[in-house]
Protein backbone atom coordinates (compact mmCIF):
# COMPACT_ATOMS: atom_id res chain seq x y z
CA UNK A 1 0.00 0.00 0.00
CA UNK A 2 1.72 3.10 -0.76
CA UNK A 3 2.43 5.45 1.86
CA UNK A 4 -0.14 8.60 2.00
CA UNK A 5 2.13 10.77 3.39
CA UNK A 6 6.17 11.48 3.65
CA UNK A 7 6.43 9.95 -0.27
CA UNK A 8 9.20 12.05 -1.13
CA UNK A 9 13.12 11.39 -0.01
CA UNK A 10 15.56 14.50 0.34
CA UNK A 11 17.63 12.88 -2.06
CA UNK A 12 14.78 12.53 -4.20
CA UNK A 13 14.27 16.34 -4.17
CA UNK A 14 17.49 17.08 -4.54
CA UNK A 15 17.75 14.62 -7.79
CA UNK A 16 14.79 15.28 -9.42
CA UNK A 17 15.45 16.65 -12.96
CA UNK A 18 12.24 16.51 -15.08
CA UNK A 19 9.99 18.98 -14.90
CA UNK A 20 6.58 18.56 -12.74
CA UNK A 21 4.53 18.36 -10.12
CA UNK A 22 5.66 15.46 -7.37
CA UNK A 23 3.43 14.74 -4.78
CA UNK A 24 4.72 14.41 -0.96
CA UNK A 25 0.93 13.84 0.22
CA UNK A 26 -1.47 15.54 2.01
CA UNK A 27 -1.53 18.06 -0.38
CA UNK A 28 2.24 19.02 -0.51
CA UNK A 29 3.95 18.90 -3.65
CA UNK A 30 7.21 20.01 -5.11
CA UNK A 31 7.25 21.68 -8.17
CA UNK A 32 9.80 21.82 -10.88
CA UNK A 33 9.90 24.45 -13.77
CA UNK A 34 10.99 23.72 -17.56
CA UNK A 35 14.31 25.96 -16.02
CA UNK A 36 14.30 23.21 -13.13
CA UNK A 37 13.79 25.72 -10.53
CA UNK A 38 12.41 23.88 -7.40
CA UNK A 39 9.69 25.12 -5.10
CA UNK A 40 6.86 23.63 -2.80
CA UNK A 41 2.87 24.07 -3.52
CA UNK A 42 0.09 23.34 -1.54
CA UNK A 43 -2.55 22.18 -3.02
CA UNK A 44 -6.29 22.33 -1.30
CA UNK A 45 -10.02 22.70 -2.52
CA UNK A 46 -12.23 25.36 -1.59
CA UNK A 47 -16.44 25.38 -2.88
CA UNK A 48 -15.59 22.78 -5.47
CA UNK A 49 -12.36 24.51 -6.88
CA UNK A 50 -8.82 22.93 -6.71
CA UNK A 51 -6.16 26.17 -5.47
CA UNK A 52 -2.76 26.47 -4.74
CA UNK A 53 -0.71 28.20 -2.13
CA UNK A 54 3.01 28.69 -2.59
CA UNK A 55 5.13 27.42 0.45
CA UNK A 56 8.48 29.06 -0.77
CA UNK A 57 11.63 27.64 -2.76
CA UNK A 58 13.28 24.82 -2.24
CA UNK A 59 16.73 27.05 -1.41
CA UNK A 60 14.86 28.57 1.17
CA UNK A 61 12.24 25.80 2.29
CA UNK A 62 13.54 22.40 3.21
CA UNK A 63 11.55 19.66 3.25
CA UNK A 64 11.21 19.36 6.79
CA UNK A 65 9.79 22.93 7.00
CA UNK A 66 7.33 22.62 3.86
CA UNK A 67 5.52 19.47 5.69
CA UNK A 68 5.03 21.52 8.82
CA UNK A 69 4.20 24.04 6.78
CA UNK A 70 1.78 21.93 4.97
CA UNK A 71 0.50 20.28 8.31
CA UNK A 72 -0.93 23.75 9.45
CA UNK A 73 -2.48 24.39 6.33
CA UNK A 74 -4.29 21.15 6.67
CA UNK A 75 -5.44 21.96 10.43
CA UNK A 76 -6.67 25.45 8.68
CA UNK A 77 -8.81 23.38 6.53
CA UNK A 78 -10.17 21.29 9.07
CA UNK A 79 -11.62 24.50 11.10
CA UNK A 80 -12.96 25.91 8.51
CA UNK A 81 -10.34 28.40 7.46
CA UNK A 82 -9.15 29.26 3.95
CA UNK A 83 -5.39 28.87 4.62
CA UNK A 84 -4.74 30.60 1.34
CA UNK A 85 -6.81 33.80 2.60
CA UNK A 86 -5.64 33.26 5.85
CA UNK A 87 -2.18 34.35 5.17
CA UNK A 88 -3.22 37.53 3.11
CA UNK A 89 -5.28 38.59 5.50
CA UNK A 90 -2.11 38.05 8.03
CA UNK A 91 0.04 39.76 5.38
CA UNK A 92 -2.08 42.22 5.53
CA UNK A 93 -1.94 42.96 9.53
CA UNK A 94 1.72 42.52 8.74
CA UNK A 95 2.18 45.16 6.51
CA UNK A 96 -0.37 47.56 8.81
CA UNK A 97 2.46 47.39 11.75
CA UNK A 98 5.30 49.80 12.28
CA UNK A 99 9.11 49.68 11.77
CA UNK A 100 10.12 50.29 15.56
CA UNK A 101 11.52 53.89 14.18
CA UNK A 102 7.99 54.78 12.69
CA UNK A 103 6.49 53.74 16.00
CA UNK A 104 9.28 56.23 17.66
CA UNK A 105 8.45 58.90 15.94
CA UNK A 106 4.58 58.29 16.31
CA UNK A 107 5.23 58.54 19.94
CA UNK A 108 7.37 61.39 20.35
CA UNK A 109 4.87 63.11 18.55
CA UNK A 110 2.15 61.98 20.31
CA UNK A 111 3.87 63.13 23.52
CA UNK A 112 5.02 66.60 22.30
CA UNK A 113 2.46 68.83 23.88
CA UNK A 114 2.64 67.20 27.45
CA UNK A 115 6.70 67.76 27.57
CA UNK A 116 7.12 71.14 29.49
CA UNK A 117 10.68 71.23 28.09
CA UNK A 118 10.67 71.77 23.95
CA UNK A 119 14.24 70.25 23.85
CA UNK A 120 13.12 66.83 25.55
CA UNK A 121 11.32 66.12 22.04
CA UNK A 122 14.49 66.56 20.42
CA UNK A 123 16.93 64.44 22.72
CA UNK A 124 13.86 61.66 22.84
CA UNK A 125 14.48 61.32 18.56
CA UNK A 126 17.78 62.05 19.06
CA UNK A 127 19.02 59.17 21.22
CA UNK A 128 16.75 56.98 19.85
CA UNK A 129 18.45 57.84 16.17
CA UNK A 130 21.80 57.05 17.91
CA UNK A 131 21.32 54.03 20.27
CA UNK A 132 18.47 52.29 18.65
CA UNK A 133 17.55 52.57 15.17
CA UNK A 134 20.73 51.25 13.94
CA UNK A 135 19.67 47.50 15.66
CA UNK A 136 15.81 47.69 15.13
CA UNK A 137 14.91 50.97 13.33
CA UNK A 138 13.47 48.85 10.39
CA UNK A 139 12.29 46.15 12.71
CA UNK A 140 8.30 45.51 13.29
CA UNK A 141 7.69 46.15 17.22
CA UNK A 142 5.78 42.86 17.39
CA UNK A 143 9.10 41.20 16.10
CA UNK A 144 11.94 43.35 18.44
CA UNK A 145 12.70 40.48 21.36
CA UNK A 146 15.03 40.42 24.53
CA UNK A 147 17.82 39.82 22.40
CA UNK A 148 17.66 43.11 20.34
CA UNK A 149 17.75 45.34 22.92
CA UNK A 150 20.29 43.67 25.15
CA UNK A 151 21.79 44.76 21.84
CA UNK A 152 21.20 47.78 21.76
CA UNK A 153 21.97 48.56 25.45
CA UNK A 154 25.40 46.09 26.35
CA UNK A 155 27.89 48.26 24.71
CA UNK A 156 27.10 51.45 26.43
CA UNK A 157 25.97 49.74 29.75
CA UNK A 158 28.71 50.32 31.59
CA UNK A 159 30.32 53.41 29.66
CA UNK A 160 27.20 55.23 29.25
CA UNK A 161 25.05 54.23 31.81
CA UNK A 162 22.54 56.89 32.21
CA UNK A 163 22.42 57.54 28.37
CA UNK A 164 21.66 53.49 28.28
CA UNK A 165 19.32 53.89 31.30
CA UNK A 166 17.19 56.36 29.06
CA UNK A 167 17.50 54.81 25.77
CA UNK A 168 16.04 51.07 28.06
CA UNK A 169 13.64 53.79 29.24
CA UNK A 170 12.63 55.36 25.76
CA UNK A 171 12.40 51.99 24.48
CA UNK A 172 10.15 50.42 27.14
CA UNK A 173 8.01 53.28 26.41
CA UNK A 174 7.50 53.42 22.59
CA UNK A 175 6.98 49.48 22.73
CA UNK A 176 4.25 49.62 25.89
CA UNK A 177 2.39 52.00 23.76
CA UNK A 178 1.94 49.98 20.77
CA UNK A 179 1.15 47.07 23.05
CA UNK A 180 -1.72 49.32 24.35
CA UNK A 181 -2.89 50.42 21.22
CA UNK A 182 -3.03 46.86 19.63
CA UNK A 183 -4.25 45.32 22.91
CA UNK A 184 -1.40 43.19 22.60
CA UNK A 185 -0.81 41.34 25.88
CA UNK A 186 2.80 40.62 25.92
CA UNK A 187 5.50 41.79 28.20
CA UNK A 188 8.12 44.50 26.95
CA UNK A 189 11.20 42.87 26.00
CA UNK A 190 12.85 46.26 27.70
CA UNK A 191 11.22 46.24 30.86
CA UNK A 192 13.63 46.33 34.01
CA UNK A 193 11.93 44.81 37.11
CA UNK A 194 11.96 40.78 36.86
CA UNK A 195 13.64 41.12 33.28
CA UNK A 196 16.60 43.06 32.32
CA UNK A 197 17.57 43.51 35.93
CA UNK A 198 18.15 39.98 35.82
CA UNK A 199 20.55 40.40 32.64
CA UNK A 200 22.71 43.39 33.61
CA UNK A 201 24.18 45.03 36.44
CA UNK A 202 22.79 47.77 37.91
CA UNK A 203 22.98 51.16 36.90
CA UNK A 204 24.07 52.34 40.43
CA UNK A 205 26.74 49.40 40.26
CA UNK A 206 28.53 50.56 37.54
CA UNK A 207 28.57 54.27 37.85
CA UNK A 208 28.37 56.54 40.69
CA UNK A 209 25.64 58.80 40.83
CA UNK A 210 26.07 62.35 40.30
CA UNK A 211 24.38 64.88 42.28
CA UNK A 212 24.22 68.57 41.78
CA UNK A 213 27.25 70.26 43.30
CA UNK A 214 25.10 72.25 46.10
CA UNK A 215 26.58 74.72 48.38
CA UNK A 216 26.98 73.61 52.16
CA UNK A 217 24.21 75.57 54.37
CA UNK A 218 26.87 76.85 56.93
CA UNK A 219 28.09 79.23 53.71
CA UNK A 220 24.66 80.46 52.82
CA UNK A 221 24.42 83.49 55.53
CA UNK A 222 27.03 85.23 53.60
CA UNK A 223 26.26 83.73 50.33
CA UNK A 224 23.03 85.72 50.58
CA UNK A 225 24.31 89.14 51.60
CA UNK A 226 26.71 88.93 48.47
CA UNK A 227 23.53 88.31 46.68
CA UNK A 228 21.23 90.62 47.94
CA UNK A 229 24.24 94.00 46.97
CA UNK A 230 23.95 92.29 43.19
CA UNK A 231 21.63 94.82 41.22
CA UNK A 232 20.88 92.17 38.57
CA UNK A 233 17.37 90.46 38.01
CA UNK A 234 19.44 87.18 37.88
CA UNK A 235 20.19 88.13 41.25
CA UNK A 236 16.27 88.34 42.53
CA UNK A 237 15.32 85.39 40.79
CA UNK A 238 18.22 83.66 42.79
CA UNK A 239 17.56 85.15 45.91
CA UNK A 240 13.60 84.32 45.84
CA UNK A 241 14.10 80.82 44.62
CA UNK A 242 16.77 80.00 47.13
CA UNK A 243 13.68 82.10 49.60
CA UNK A 244 11.21 79.57 48.27
CA UNK A 245 13.09 76.39 48.04
CA UNK A 246 12.09 75.77 44.12
CA UNK A 247 13.46 74.69 40.75
CA UNK A 248 14.81 76.91 37.90
CA UNK A 249 12.19 76.19 35.54
CA UNK A 250 9.12 77.69 38.67
CA UNK A 251 11.20 80.83 39.07
CA UNK A 252 12.27 81.79 35.72
CA UNK A 253 8.67 81.79 34.20
CA UNK A 254 6.78 83.06 37.47
CA UNK A 255 4.01 85.32 36.75
CA UNK A 256 2.99 88.06 39.07
CA UNK A 257 -0.86 86.78 38.48
CA UNK A 258 0.46 84.19 40.60
CA UNK A 259 1.18 86.17 43.24
CA UNK A 260 -1.68 86.64 46.36
CA UNK A 261 -0.92 87.80 49.21
CA UNK A 262 1.56 85.54 51.22
CA UNK A 263 1.14 82.80 48.93
CA UNK A 264 2.34 82.05 45.59
CA UNK A 265 0.58 79.71 43.25
CA UNK A 266 2.61 77.29 40.73
CA UNK A 267 0.22 76.05 37.61
CA UNK A 268 0.34 72.66 37.22
CA UNK A 269 1.63 72.58 34.16
CA UNK A 270 5.16 73.78 35.42
CA UNK A 271 5.70 71.24 37.98
CA UNK A 272 7.16 68.16 37.44
CA UNK A 273 4.71 66.19 39.43
CA UNK A 274 1.85 67.80 37.52
CA UNK A 275 -0.12 69.35 39.94
CA UNK A 276 -0.83 72.78 41.92
CA UNK A 277 1.65 73.93 44.26
CA UNK A 278 1.10 76.06 46.45
CA UNK A 279 3.91 78.26 48.31
CA UNK A 280 4.08 79.76 51.14
CA UNK A 281 5.82 83.51 51.10
CA UNK A 282 7.87 84.80 53.99
CA UNK A 283 8.60 88.15 54.75
CA UNK A 284 12.26 87.99 52.96
CA UNK A 285 10.36 86.11 50.03
CA UNK A 286 7.93 89.17 49.46
CA UNK A 287 10.53 91.81 50.38
CA UNK A 288 12.66 90.52 47.25
CA UNK A 289 9.23 90.75 45.02
CA UNK A 290 8.95 94.64 46.09
CA UNK A 291 12.61 94.87 45.26
CA UNK A 292 11.56 93.72 41.66
CA UNK A 293 11.03 96.24 39.32
CA UNK A 294 7.31 95.85 37.78
CA UNK A 295 7.24 96.82 34.37
CA UNK A 296 4.12 97.76 32.78
CA UNK A 297 2.67 95.41 30.49
CA UNK A 298 5.45 93.10 31.84
CA UNK A 299 3.98 89.34 32.61
CA UNK A 300 6.68 87.51 34.67
CA UNK A 301 8.43 88.29 38.21
CA UNK A 302 11.83 88.04 36.03
CA UNK A 303 11.49 89.02 32.51
CA UNK A 304 14.27 88.22 30.30
CA UNK A 305 16.20 90.38 27.43
CA UNK A 306 13.51 89.97 24.63
CA UNK A 307 10.75 92.18 25.43
CA UNK A 308 7.96 92.43 28.60
CA UNK A 309 6.66 89.49 27.17
CA UNK A 310 9.15 87.25 27.85
CA UNK A 311 10.51 85.22 30.64
CA UNK A 312 13.95 84.86 32.27
CA UNK A 313 16.38 82.00 30.50
CA UNK A 314 16.65 79.07 32.51
CA UNK A 315 20.56 79.64 32.21
CA UNK A 316 20.85 83.15 33.56
CA UNK A 317 20.89 82.07 37.45
CA UNK A 318 24.02 79.87 36.45
CA UNK A 319 25.64 82.48 34.65
CA UNK A 320 25.54 84.96 37.69
CA UNK A 321 26.90 82.19 40.01
CA UNK A 322 29.90 81.90 37.02
CA UNK A 323 29.59 85.85 37.33
CA UNK A 324 29.71 86.58 40.94
CA UNK A 325 32.75 83.59 41.65
CA UNK A 326 30.72 80.59 42.27
CA UNK A 327 30.89 78.58 39.34
CA UNK A 328 31.79 75.66 41.26
CA UNK A 329 28.07 75.37 42.46
CA UNK A 330 24.46 75.01 40.49
CA UNK A 331 21.31 76.82 40.97
CA UNK A 332 19.34 73.38 41.50
CA UNK A 333 21.71 72.28 44.20
CA UNK A 334 20.46 75.06 46.28
CA UNK A 335 17.41 72.74 46.95
CA UNK A 336 19.85 70.06 48.35
CA UNK A 337 21.49 73.06 50.38
CA UNK A 338 17.61 73.83 52.12
CA UNK A 339 17.03 69.69 52.56
CA UNK A 340 20.44 69.81 54.45
CA UNK A 341 19.48 72.34 56.45
CA UNK A 342 16.11 71.02 57.61
CA UNK A 343 17.75 67.65 58.30
CA UNK A 344 20.09 68.60 60.31
CA UNK A 345 18.85 71.64 61.94
CA UNK A 346 15.72 71.88 62.44
CA UNK A 347 13.11 69.33 63.95
CA UNK A 348 10.64 69.51 60.95
CA UNK A 349 9.30 66.25 60.14
CA UNK A 350 10.69 64.86 56.58
CA UNK A 351 7.39 64.95 55.09
CA UNK A 352 7.09 68.96 55.51
CA UNK A 353 10.60 69.46 54.26
CA UNK A 354 10.07 66.92 51.25
CA UNK A 355 6.49 68.92 50.55
CA UNK A 356 8.52 72.00 50.36
CA UNK A 357 10.03 70.81 47.49
CA UNK A 358 7.28 69.65 46.14
CA UNK A 359 8.74 65.98 45.84
CA UNK A 360 6.18 63.33 44.79
CA UNK A 361 5.78 60.15 47.31
CA UNK A 362 6.65 57.06 45.60
CA UNK A 363 5.38 55.31 48.63
CA UNK A 364 1.78 54.88 48.29
CA UNK A 365 0.96 54.15 51.82
CA UNK A 366 2.98 57.34 52.77
CA UNK A 367 1.15 59.07 50.37
CA UNK A 368 -2.66 57.99 51.63
CA UNK A 369 -1.91 59.54 54.99
CA UNK A 370 -0.10 62.35 53.47
CA UNK A 371 -3.07 65.01 53.21
CA UNK A 372 -3.43 68.44 51.71
CA UNK A 373 -0.12 70.13 51.36
CA UNK A 374 0.78 71.14 54.73
CA UNK A 375 0.64 74.57 53.90
CA UNK A 376 0.85 76.02 57.29
CA UNK A 377 3.80 73.70 58.41
CA UNK A 378 5.67 74.33 55.43
CA UNK A 379 5.10 77.89 56.39
CA UNK A 380 6.86 77.73 59.60
CA UNK A 381 9.74 75.88 57.97
CA UNK A 382 10.48 78.59 55.31
CA UNK A 383 10.37 81.24 57.56
CA UNK A 384 12.80 79.32 59.81
CA UNK A 385 15.20 79.10 56.66
CA UNK A 386 14.45 82.60 56.11
CA UNK A 387 15.64 83.54 59.55
CA UNK A 388 18.63 81.48 58.91
CA UNK A 389 19.71 83.15 56.29
CA UNK A 390 19.83 86.49 57.48
CA UNK A 391 20.87 86.02 61.13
Amino acid sequence: MARALNRLSARRVATVAEPGYYADGGGLYLQVTATLSKSWIFRFTRAGKTRDMGLGALHTVSLVEARAAALLARKAKLEGIDPLEARKAANATRASIPTFAEAALEYIASQRKSWTNPKHAAQWQSTLELYAFPFIGSKPVDAIDTADVLEILRPVWETKTETATRVRQRVEAVLDAQYAQRHWDRQNPARWRGHLAKLLPKPSSVRAVRHFPAMPYLEMPAFMATLRADTAISARALEFLILTASRTNMVSKARWLEIAGDTWTIPKERMKAKRVHPVPLTDAAIAVLERTPRLRGGLFIFPGDRGLKAHMSNAAMDKLLERIGFARFTVHGFRSTFKDWATERTDFPNEVSESALAHVVKDKTEAAYRRGDLLEKRRQLMQAWADYLTP
